[in-house]
């Protein structure tokens, strides 16, 4: 049993004994109603889910058994219902969490296959069905999550079988279909025991491999990334050292932080398309999470594993320091969260099961974790003080856990750390954080000290009282803390304090016990608390204007109490743990505090104080708290005027004066504070308030009586909360200790539920249970003030005993509001109406068909009550209705009185949901982590102090009372509502539609939770709102009220069941276009969206309904009169006209497999459709073209396959689609193509900022607003959308060509075979050669369409005119719709099929066409475009599978493109460049994986020329020959701009001219190559063009060096791996030792990036070959180089090659201090130049500015031998300034402690040299 159960009340707690055998019967009645043979049957056990739903939050102790069946027939369910998607996200989510409840326990087999087919068949297929995308984003979501829980029980076989599927999606990897595929392999792929056989180290490089295909995508790199970690994980046989390095790589370089003043995010990562991302989605952008866990789980004893975790962080740790905050922070704190986590789980997980030795030698022996904990250390250290909120809480969160595992590491720096914050008091800030991590690591500190466990606190530094010091310090600045001008300090230190107390066992004088608190004497601190406490609650002020007013709830308090329940919590510990003699020394003041002072702004903290008393001592408190309150209070009503309406019955309506009585402003604010103040402190009071019962009634009946609405409202809090501290359930001595922790007899002992078992060895808490008395007390004060006030309010409603209106009102206020804080305070212990039965007898009803138990208190009152209270509310609400309508106030209370009668324990649903306290439990103050080497116990979860655990056991009892009852009607047909329950809800019905919006909105909530419980109203209430969006002459908020309670999802759900109120819905919703008002309109048209959205189909028995009901229309009547609503003529508004289109649309599919209609009914609406694409209304046409996407399906004309060549003419007759005859008609009419071609034109809206993002939707719709949108916009287009292929070639410009146009016309030609060609021919000519570029575009898409129909006897037609056509476009002048043609071609040579490699018919045709050259006297644009144009088409082509002749093309092309490097015209070497990078990659993916296929004769050949590979040569020769005439030739521009020109001189410039312009194209090409994500396949021709990028940087030709630096700002981000990353050093190498300066310094530049991205796979040789050139150029005879040089070699110093930085820094420091002592003694210039001085100088400030914050042991001498140059001449001078001032800069924060690793001479010298010397004292 789960200890929530076993510690509910004692009555309850013996009820959940019968759960068990409950939930057996619930598992029968699901089998029972699930009929295999009647699909069907699945919606009616939907009503089982969330009651299967409560057992699983209700912890019950069910039978595994039991768990076992129910997963069993909800797999088969959930397989069954294909195609209801609502049934099975309803399945598919139990299913989940009784998986991952249960996943340890179960042992059952799951099949992968039919979870991905259902995957593949709702949302990666073309014919989606008409759910609407909210319903499909929930299904997928389901789905997988589904398939998450089910990996575990994949059997044996499966992994393999899934890599098999789909590894051939990951061939190509320009192609979507990788995305997808990574992101099924991650979802499918289990690392279950059962298939460990799969994954070897062979698997590991294959997948590395797959990893760097894709380079800069962080989608890519999520996936994998996630892969790898669950491998790592699950396996550790795979041996992990040989890929660590490539591994640490990738982890370091999916952190987007910006290395050297670069930027931080990739500059052009590849595009993904939308819905891959939606659907496969990452959290975060950095894969934080699955990098921690794969760190985590690679440590292992002897592994280098560590040695790169320490070189990651070293790398990482700036960027935590708060100056250097950025977008990555958030991604940073992840990691850092994670890795803690993840951490504490694996040395749970090694404890827990220490006697499994197979592993062990595996598992982190002490030296492992001290040295990760470690290097966490220096993370935490940096984030420490982050202005970022979120990172500094992980710190402490994190410091906190860490302290239980190695407390000799963590805690002296916490000690350390909160003394520096005490002394540099100016930041407050730091205070803050630094109180919250002594909060949190509190409970280790005590440990520590105290326990005679395996941790010597000598060993610690500073003997056995160090931390217990630090505690006491941190309590004593705890009492400064509270200030009621720093909220976040405040609440701080209330949280440390809670802390603290929570962990010792008892707070006492008496020394003896507690010597470990040698320093506090706890008395005088108590006082000096309160005094503290006392004067804050004086000056609070108040958050906002006391609200007047019904809402007014006790408790409007200030940040205390808002912003979180530290202040409460602390209390209730403080007071609760103090023994007998302190805590009548607190009482003592507090009673005289609260007796002395009237706080109106601080009601809810006085009150909280008082409760926090009486809940620890209710006997004590109540006699010298309450009850001199309680007399005070009755002294000052005693003698106001009365109003008589109060409940003592002396009213006589004839006296009412004229003159109303009032009270003063000062009495009613102290009466109104003291009585708010009762009711809060008494809510704990129980029976101890029994002595003065008189006396609370008297105070209560008064406080009615009296003139003013203020003191009646306070009244009603009184009433409530002393109803609820009489009769409920709560506990009683929540927050005494009851269990000392065996380690340390100071301490108490915390618990885990998870350790929990049922012999009862944990004490359960004291609830309270009411007496008798209590109950009898609570029977009377609901006589006097419910029944009493029922019989008021009927008298007043039935004779009009008032003659004067204002009179009235105030009578009919105070008597809602009693009978309203009667039913708040008794909750649910007042019974619920009886349900009447159907067959009339009641017997039936003694058998719920479930039982879960649950009961918030004792029973008072009885049925009748409770009903004879319904019939006097509907009495009321008539009246009030007919009399009061324009009264919100009474008609608000009359609500929530119906709403307290009718919806029986909702009260203690908001309760429960609106519990402050809850939240607090997570707190890391209160949280023992389950692993604890301090006291070395562990646990089975995380353990909590006993009084947190009692309060989430009693938010679990309030819980259970709200739903013990709620759902039994539900599941069970046999009961009616009551009658008493319809009669509220018609009331209810009427209040909806009140013209108040407050009102109509309380209403509508309490209606809909009534419509829950009794599902058979709803049905009623649908044809009754619907009436009024029919009905001509109904009031706007008539209308606005129907649809807000029409649009909830209870009703939407509803409609697909029920025949009649669906057509009643669709109808009324068409008919209403008579409401003028935009509201209105507004409200039709967003609840006509939502029903789109929601949309789940239609159940068969709405299409049955032929002739069994007379009222009822028929489906096809159905159908016929809504088509005849939507066509243009009707003359209705075009969005009526647009909504009758799209149910039309939604009917049509949900009866597309319904055998009885569908043929008819689908032929009749696709031809409407097609009508409608001609249509006058731009929204109906764009509805028309989805619709028709989705309905033309066959496609009879199409060539199959197999038979490509000859296709028999016999077998066309009988294909003859059924759509064909209706569609042939009206296409065949006279100019309908036009006039459709001409209307599909006036959808494309181009403007000059044409943006390319809109693709996907319907281009740039401006014209839509989004509600139309949003109607229009048909489906979520989840079908593979076009292009298949990412799109990066900027030269092609934004085009706004719609793949669904093209779609339709390719569907339309597939349908009806060449007829339409015929009839489109004419039309399409025409509008090529159009001038208007909207017309080029419908073209466009048209030829498009037509192009890749494949339907038989396109060839003929390709030989007749489509081929001149194409030569005439690709001849064409004009510039604007090159996109649009572009996206044309790209469209028709798109590879058919899900992995776009079947090879479309007319592709070949169109690529020899476009290659044919073109006549010599066209324009450059005409040569651009065309190049344009072939660079679409190739990227279409799927390099690993091209038949013979397009290799053949590749070869020309290729000849071709290097022939034209310097064309004159730079658009067109644009266009070359981008073209030569498309090809030859995919000459280089086709070569890499033909070596597997090559055994054709015909390929070989061509195959052996490809892989001759002379064009490399030819690039990296020619390249590096240019670049040194385009640098001589730069040299000489300057030098020859003064003489005249020789002709000689002119034939060199013309060549040189040539040689800049073949260089560009150089560099278009490697821009395009890095830009589009194919680098990985040409790296070697990178690595090889590396020199001419570096060092092009600065020349005369302006746009060679813009393209330069394009090109060099990508080339930082690619990681090159072996075996280039050889090459790659030596061409850096030999760069540096460049004659021209500004490439060295280039190279400089490029090495930031390169050592950070590089620095776990460089060799160690290459690392010292870099240093050595780095530091040679420290003494460049040019002094911008030896500058740049000095802030790299500070870069690499950071990057964590501890030894060769070590080895620097002395050389450096030997170096410049013989050069100062010669100095001294020669006093001159002796033999040292200029740049050897500065570079020995620089050397020195390099090592310095690699450590910005810390202050290492070498660094004072560093610094102050740096000062000493101070006085050498200009480039050193300037250093040595700029260097100390930044030194300053940095260490100025820790100065204070920092200054005593100096000692007095140094700190002099720093003096001299700087200029202010504020910081140095």
């Amino acid at each position: 049993m789960h200890l929530y159960n076993a510690w509910l009340p004692p009555p309850v707690a013996e009820e959940t004994k019968k759960e068990k055998e409950s939930f057996s019967r619930v598992v029968s009645s699901v089998k029972n109603l699930y009929r295999p043979d009647d699909p069907d049957s699945v919606y009616s056990t939907l009503k089982w889910i969330s009651v299967i739903d409560l057992f699983i939050k209700a912890k019950s102790d069910i039978s595994l058994e039991d768990v076992d069946s129910v997963v069993e027939i909800g797999l088969e369910l959930f397989h069954k219902s294909q195609s209801k998607l609502y049934a099975q996200v309803r399945w598919g989510n139990i299913l989940v969490r009784l998986l991952n409840k249960y996943r340890k326990k179960l042992s059952l087999k799951v099949q992968w296959r039919p979870l991905y087919d259902t995957l593949i068949h709702t949302h990666f297929t073309r014919n989606t069905g008409p759910e609407g995308w909210r319903l499909r984003q929930r299904h997928f979501e389901t789905v997988t999550s589904l398939v998450r829980s089910c990996r575990r029980f994949f059997p044996a076989g499966s992994a393999s079988e899934i890599w098999f599927e789909f590894r051939s999606l990951l061939e190509n990897p320009w192609h979507n279909a990788t995305f997808e595929g990574a992101g099924f392999v991650r979802l499918f792929l289990p690392t279950n025991s059962d298939n460990q056989d799969f994954f070897s180290d062979n698997w590991i490089r294959e997948c590395m491999e797959l990893w760097d295909s894709i380079p800069n995508c962080q989608f890519w790199n999520g996936q994998w990334t996630a892969v790898m970690a669950r491998v790592v994980k699950n396996y550790k046989f795979i041996n992990w050292e040989c890929f660590l390095p490539t591994l640490f790589t990738r982890f370091l370089n999916m952190f987007e932080v910006p290395v050297a003043s670069g930027s931080g995010s990739y500059p052009f990562s590849v595009d993904v398309p939308r819905n891959t991302r939606f659907l496969f989605s990452n959290k975060t952008v950095t894969p934080a999470k699955a990098i921690a866990k794969s760190v985590v789980y690679l440590l292992k004893p002897g592994s280098m594993a560590q040695e790169h975790f320490e070189k990651l962080v070293n790398l990482l740790e700036q960027y935590y320091h708060p100056s250097n905050g950025g977008r990555w922070t958030y991604s940073l704190e992840r990691f850092l969260l994670y890795l803690v986590i993840t951490f504490q789980k694996r040395l749970q997980h090694e404890q827990q099961n220490t006697d499994n030795d197979s592993q062990a030698e595996l598992y982190l022996g002490k030296l492992e974790r001290s040295a990760f904990v470690n290097v966490l250390l220096r993370l935490i250290d940096r984030g420490q003080y982050s202005k970022n909120e979120h990172l500094s809480e992980t710190v402490a969160a994190a410091t906190s856990i860490l302290s239980y595992v190695e407390p000799s590491l963590v805690l002296p720096f916490l000690a350390s750390r909160f003394h520096m914050a005490l002394e540099t008091m100016t930041a407050t800030h730091q205070l803050k954080t630094a109180v919250m991590s002594v909060a949190f690591a509190g409970r280790s500190l005590f440990f520590t000290s105290l326990s005679n466990g395996s941790v010597n606190p000598v060993d610690l530094g500073g003997g056995d009282d160090t931390f217990i010091d630090l505690l006491m310090i941190s309590l004593s600045n705890a009492l400064l803390g509270m200030d009621a001008n720093d909220p976040p300090k405040t609440l701080a230190t209330m949280q440390l304090i809670g802390s603290i107390f929570s962990n010792m066992a008892m707070l006492d004088d008496n020394i003896d016990e507690l010597s470990f608190m040698p320093m506090i004497r706890f008395s005088e601190w108590l006082d000096e608390f309160f005094c503290r406490l006392f004067s804050l609650l004086l000056h609070l002020e108040p958050s906002s204007v006391l609200n007047e007013g019904l809402h007014s709830s006790a408790t409007s308090g200030t940040f205390l109490v808002e912003d979180g329940p530290y202040y409460f919590c602390m209390l209730e510990i403080l007071l609760g743990r103090l023994s007998k003699q302190l805590y009548n020394q607190a009482l003592k003041k507090i009673s005289k505090f609260v007796w002395t002072n009237i706080l109106p702004g601080a009601i809810a903290e006085v009150g909280l104080l008082c409760c926090a008393c009486v809940h620890s001592n209710p006997e004590e408190a109540v006699v010298h708290l309450v009850e001199p309150i309680l007399s005070s209070v009755l002294s000052s009503l005693n003698g106001t005027p009365v109003t008589g309406f109060g409940g003592r019955g002396i009213l006589d309506p004839s006296v009412s004066t004229k003159a109303k009585p009032t009270l003063s402003p000062a009495l009613e604010t102290a009466i109104d504070y003291q009585l708010k103040i009762l009711s809060v402190a008494i809510s704990y009071g129980g029976s101890a308030l029994l002595h003065y019962k008189d006396q609370f009634k008297e105070a209560i009946v008064s406080a009615f009586d009296s003139p003013s609405w203020k003191v009646n409202g306070a009244g009603d809090h009184l009433l409530r909360s002393l109803l609820g501290s009489l009769v409920l359930y709560y506990p009683m001595d929540q927050y005494k200790c009851i269990l000392n922790h065996p380690a340390a007899a100071a301490l108490e002992e915390w618990i885990s539920t998870k350790d929990y078992s049922n012999d009862g060895a944990l004490k359960a808490p004291k609830w309270h249970i009411p007496s008798d008395e209590e109950v009898q007390f609570a029977n009377e004060l609901l006589i006097l003030h419910f029944q009493s006030a029922l019989d008021d309010l009927l008298r007043i409603c039935q004779t009009k005993i008032h003659s004067d209106p204002g009179n009235e009102k105030e009578h009919l206020k105070v008597t809602l509001l009693r009978i309203d804080s009667s039913l708040q305070g008794v909750l649910s212990c007042l019974p619920d109406f009886r349900p009447s039965s159907r067959n009339g007898t009641i017997e039936d009803s003694s058998y719920p068909s479930f039982l879960i138990a649950g009961a918030t208190g004792s029973r008072v009152g009885s049925n009748q009550l409770r009903e004879k209270a319904a019939e006097v509310i509907h009495t009321a609400c008539k009246y009030l209705l007919e009399e009061k309508s324009d009264d919100s106030i009474l008609l608000i209370l009359i609500i929530r009185i119906m709403d307290a009668l009718g919806n029986y324990g909702s009260l203690e649903y908001d309760e429960w949901s609106n519990h402050r306290q809850a939240w607090k439990l997570e707190s890391a103050a209160i949280v023992e982590p389950p692993i604890n080497f301090i006291a070395s116990s562990h646990s089975k979860g995380k353990r909590r102090p006993r009084w947190a655990l009692i309060d989430k056991a009693y938010m679990h009892s309030t819980w259970r009372s709200s739903q013990s009852s709620y759902h039994l009607f539900r599941t069970n047909g046999n009961f009616l509502p009551p009658d008493h329950v319809i009669l509220l809800m018609d009331d209810l019905l009427n209040l909806s539609l009140h013209n108040y919006e407050s009102v109509r909105m309380l209403a509508g909530k309490s209606l809909l939770k009534i419509m829950k419980r009794w599902p058979s109203l709803i049905s009623k209430c649908v044809l009754s709102l619907c009436e009024n969006l029919r009905k001509p002459n109904s009031p706007d908020h008539a209308v606005l009220g129907s649809c807000a309670v029409l649009s909830t999802q209870t009703v939407l759900k509803h409609l697909t069941t029920d025949p009649q109120a669906f057509g009643s819905f669709l109808l009324a919703i068409l008919l209403s276009s008579h409401h003028e008002s935009l509201k209105a309109q507004k409200a039709i048209n967003e609840l006509f969206v939502k029903y789109n959205i929601y949309f789940a189909g239609v159940s068969k028995n709405i299409f049955k309904t032929v002739d069994n009901h007379i009222d009822t229309p028929d489906f096809a009547d159905l159908v016929s009169q809504i088509g005849s609503m939507s066509f243009d003529s009707t003359g209705l508004h075009w969005r009526y006209n647009l909504m009758a289109n799209r149910v039309l649309l939604l009917l049509a599919v949900s009866c597309r497999h319904d055998p009885n209609f569908s043929p008819k009914i689908l032929g009749e609406t696709a031809g409407h459709f097609l009508k409608n694409l001609k249509s006058q209304l731009p929204q109906t046409r764009i509805l028309a073209i989805s619709a028709l996407n989705t309905l033309l399906k066959d496609s009879p004309y199409k060539m199959s396959a197999d038979d490509r060549p000859l296709f028999s003419g016999n077998s066309q007759e009988n294909a003859e689609s059924s759509l064909e005859g209706a569609l042939r008609e009206i296409f065949q009419e006279e100019g309908f193509f036009n006039e459709t071609l001409n209307s599909l034109s006036h959808v494309h809206i181009i403007t000059d900022t044409e943006s390319a993002s809109s693709r996907g939707n319907h281009g740039n719709s401006s014209f839509q607003s989004l509600a139309d949108k949003s109607i229009t916009r048909f489906y979520f287009d989840f079908s593979a959308t076009w292009p298949r292929t990412p799109s990066w070639i900027s030269l092609l410009g934004s085009d706004t060509f719609y793949s669904n146009f093209a779609r339709i016309f390719k569907r339309l030609i597939q349908e009806c075979g060449m007829p339409v060609l015929l009839a489109l021919k004419s039309t399409l000519e025409e509008f090529v050669n159009a001038k208007e570029r909207s017309k080029q575009c419908v073209a466009a898409e048209a030829f498009a369409g037509v192009l890749h129909s494949d339907v038989n006897g396109l060839l003929e037609e390709w030989d007749s005119w489509m081929m001149v056509q194409l030569q005439n476009i690709i001849l064409a002048q004009s510039v604007e719709s090159i996109p649009e043609w572009a996206a044309c071609i790209r469209y028709a040579v798109t590879g058919k099929g899900k992995h776009g490699t079947r090879v479309p018919l007319l592709r070949q045709q169109i690529l020899n066409c476009l290659l044919t050259p073109l006549p010599p006297t066209v324009t450059t644009t005409v040569v651009a475009k065309r190049y344009a144009f072939i660079s679409a088409a190739l990227i279409e082509l799927s390099p690993q599978k091209m038949p013979v002749p397009e290799i053949q093309m590749h070869n020309k092309l290729l000849d071709e493109l290097l022939g034209n490097m310097c064309h004159s015209s730079a658009q067109v070497r644009e266009a070359i460049g981008v073209t030569l990078s498309v090809l030859c990659s995919n000459i280089r993916l086709h070569a890499s994986s033909s070596q597997d296929h090559s055994n054709d004769r015909g390929k070989t050949n061509i195959n052996n020329q490809l892989k001759e590979e002379n064009w490399v040569q030819l690039l990296t020769e020619r390249a590096s020959e240019l670049v040194v005439n385009i640098q001589n030739s730069s040299l000489s521009d300057v030098i020859d701009t003064s003489t005249d020109i020789s002709t000689k001189n002119g034939y060199q410039n013309g060549d040189s001219q040539d040689d800049v312009k073949w260089m560009e194209t150089l560099f278009h090409f490697i821009i395009s190559t890095l830009k589009s994500g194919r680098s990985s396949y040409l790296l070697d021709v990178i690595v090889g063009l590396l020199y001419p990028v570096i060092s092009l940087q600065e020349t005369s030709n302006k746009d060679l060096s813009t393209l330069a630096k394009a090109a060099f700002e990508l080339l930082k981000w690619r990681i090159i791996l072996e075996p280039h990353l050889q090459k790659a050093v030596s061409v850096i190498l030999s760069s540096a030792k460049d004659p021209n300066w500004r490439t060295r310094s280039a190279t400089l530049t490029y090495l930031r990036t390169f050592m950070f991205r590089h620095t776990f796979i460089l060799l160690k040789g290459d690392k010292q070959k870099i240093w050595k050139t780095v530091e040679k150029l420290l003494q460049d005879n040019q002094v911008e180089v030896r500058e740049h040089a000095a802030g790299v070699l500070a870069g690499l110093m950071k990057g964590g090659d501890e030894d060769l930085a070590g080895d620097f820094r002395d050389r450096a420091y030997i170096e410049a201090n013989s050069i100062q002592r010669r100095r001294k003694t020669r006093n001159a210039n002796s033999g040292h130049s200029v740049a050897s001085v500065h570079g020995a100088v620089l050397a020195l400030a390099a090592s310095v500015l690699s450590v910005p914050y810390d202050m290492p042991r070498w660094l004072p001498d560093h610094v102050t031998l740096l000062a000493r140059f101070s006085g050498e001449p200009s480039p050193v001078k300037l250093t040595v300034t700029k260097a100390v001032a930044e030194f300053r800069r940095t260490h100025a924060d820790t100065w204070n402690v920092q200054k005593d690793s100096f000692n007095e001479e140094q700190l002099e010298v720093l003096a001299d040299t700087s200029s202010s010397s504020s910081y140095f004292a």
